[in-house]
């Protein structure tokens, strides 16, 4: 035989033949955790899972979606582990769960083991008081009902109540994922509109979607109301959409920040003064800059518009604290607005402390004005003055005298809880 022939014979003698067959993996253990009320076996149970089985690309999921089909838990996750680096074959299941809020009892008899049992709905049930006011419609007061988890870890289901300067009656469903919010509510609302002194009592209903990318915020709403102003009905259909920018850190008092938001609606009216599409338009920008110490300049500026001539409970009002201090709240009111203003603030407190206490002066200036007019052709209302403020995480008190070039001076309270 000659030595090539050797050679070839030696090759292929020892070179593999084939890969050996892998073991199929199979469940050695399982195991449970996060579970306070229901046993360790009725989990395993009601999983589907057995030790021994083969564990196949879909274990997991069919376990999981077994244990979410129980409704006992309000989370379930179902994870692969691997029971021993020398077999890989071996599979170990984790299995964790969340049963939700739970209590222990503690029994009267005595000697007897406390047991943890699951809390009712009731405890899912929040309370929160509403108290704050608007300049021109005064103080409203009441509660906001809210049910924690209602259709999920991160919905809630709300009913607000308020009295006073806005009556209304409410249901608000919203859920929270890792990019956005989606909402949808309806209300019974009335209060007085400031201007016209005429009762606007709405019946509304609508639905908002609302996604983020870091410091940049989008938002679509879709409203129907049913609007009783006076002697006048009117249903209204209204989608609009709106951006949002603000790299505010601290909304008690930013600094060196930007707050903007554009919005866009197109409303679809029964009643119709002028022909022609219907909508309407505002941009709201801010500006802060630190000044020496805590000291920050604010500048502010709001433009309000409409395609045509809009009813008078569409109109926007010029006055008041919202835009132009010193006069009246809703002393104005028109199809365009556009207002400014220029504020310092100076807080007294640390940095550090839990609220903000501070002193501030103001000049505002604007106009309003109907279709058809120019914004040349209009006089600036300008007021000027200063207050006192204080704000912290769960309320806020303000306190401003403002004086109105050729309006009088005029003396503004308000405050409230925000949640």
């Amino acid at each position: 035989m000659t030595p090539t022939l050797l050679f070839c014979a030696w090759l292929f003698g020892m070179a593999p033949q084939g890969a050996a067959a892998q073991p199929s993996e199979k469940i050695v253990d399982i195991r449970v955790h996060g579970n306070h009320i229901t046993p360790d076996a009725d989990v395993i149970r009601l999983s589907t899972l057995t030790k021994g089985a083969p564990f196949t690309d879909a274990t997991l999921a069919d376990a999981k979606k077994a244990l979410r089909q129980t409704g006992m838990f309000d989370e379930v996750d179902v994870l692969k582990r691997f029971a021993s680096i020398d077999d890989l074959s071996q599979i170990v299941v984790m299995i964790v769960v969340n049963e939700g809020p739970v209590k222990i009892e503690i029994p009267d008899l005595p000697g007897a083991e406390p047991r943890i049992v699951r809390r009712g709905v009731g405890s899912r049930f929040m309370y929160m008081p509403i108290i704050d006011a608007e300049d021109g419609y005064g103080w409203r007061y009441g509660l906001r009902v809210a049910l924690a988890r209602p259709v999920g870890r991160d919905s809630r289901l709300s009913f607000p109540f308020t009295w006073g300067g806005e009556r209304r009656a409410g249901a608000e469903l919203e859920h929270t994922f890792s990019r956005g919010r989606l909402q949808f509510g309806g209300a019974l609302t009335s209060r007085e509109n400031p201007f016209y002194k005429i009762r606007d009592d709405r019946r509304s209903a609508w639905t908002r979607v609302e996604t983020s990318a870091r410091r940049v915020h989008f938002g679509v709403t879709g409203a129907f109301d049913h609007i009783a102003f006076g002697a006048t009905d009117e249903n209204v259909k209204t989608i609009g959409a709106d951006v949002v920018i603000d790299t505010r850190l601290d909304p008690l008092l930013p600094r060196n920040a930007v707050y903007v938001k554009a919005s866009a609606d197109r409303l679809f009216a029964d009643i119709r003064t002028d022909t022609g599409a219907l909508y309407r338009t505002k941009v709201d920008a801010s500006g802060y800059l630190g000044l020496i110490r805590q000291t920050v300049l604010v500048a502010r500026v709001v433009r309000e518009d409409a395609s045509e001539k809009m009813s008078p409970y569409f109109k926007s009002m010029l006055g008041g604290t919202a835009n132009l201090r010193g006069f009246h709240a809703a002393e104005f009111v028109g199809d365009t607005l556009v207002a400014g203003s220029l504020e310092l603030r100076a807080p007294l407190t640390s940095p550090i402390s839990f609220g903000k206490v501070g002193f501030r002066v103001f000049a505002d200036a604007g106009t309003v004005y109907d279709k058809g007019q120019r914004y040349e052709d209009q006089t600036l209302k300008q007021g000027y003055g200063g207050g006192l403020f204080l704000t912290a995480p769960v309320f806020h008190l303000n306190l401003d005298v403002a004086h109105g070039k050729g309006a009088g001076t005029r003396v503004y309270f308000g405050g409230g809880f925000s949640f």
